[in-house]
């Protein structure tokens, strides 16, 4: 009886060299759309996946796909999120503005009520009369 094929081929196997891809390959097609100024596939952005497929021929517009109304959805929650986020960040430089104001305005008042200086010390720094 043979020995089993992976005993036979494991020598040559091993003193084979061996030319390992570790990265990912770049297909001409993604290139060629990239350069054309398109997403690098048609699952992306653009015509192929925004623009309906046909329409009627009184110029009337097909209706949207269900990907189209899913994608035009989550879009509209992206915009919402993005606003929202836009006004958190607003609100909270707003607050952080107040409170270094306030910060100022009790350094402020701080050094404005803070002790004068008395006798001699104060006798220097008045102008002489």
């Amino acid at each position: 009886m043979a020995a089993p094929l992976g005993l036979r081929l494991a020598p040559r196997l091993a003193a084979a060299p061996r030319h390992i891809h570790c990265g990912a390959p770049r297909p001409a097609v993604g290139q060629w759309r990239v350069q054309q100024g398109l997403a690098p596939s048609s699952a992306g952005y653009g015509p192929l996946r925004d623009l309906p497929d046909w329409s009627f021929v009184d110029g009337r517009p097909a209706p949207p796909w269900k990907g189209q109304m899913r994608r035009r959805q989550e879009d509209e929650a992206f915009a919402r999120r993005v606003a929202m986020l836009h006004q958190e960040m607003e609100r909270g430089l707003q607050r952080w503005q107040i409170q270094q104001h306030q910060q100022q305005e009790a350094k402020e008042s701080k050094r404005q009520t803070q002790l004068e200086p008395k006798g001699a010390a104060l006798r220097r720094g008045s102008s002489p009369q």
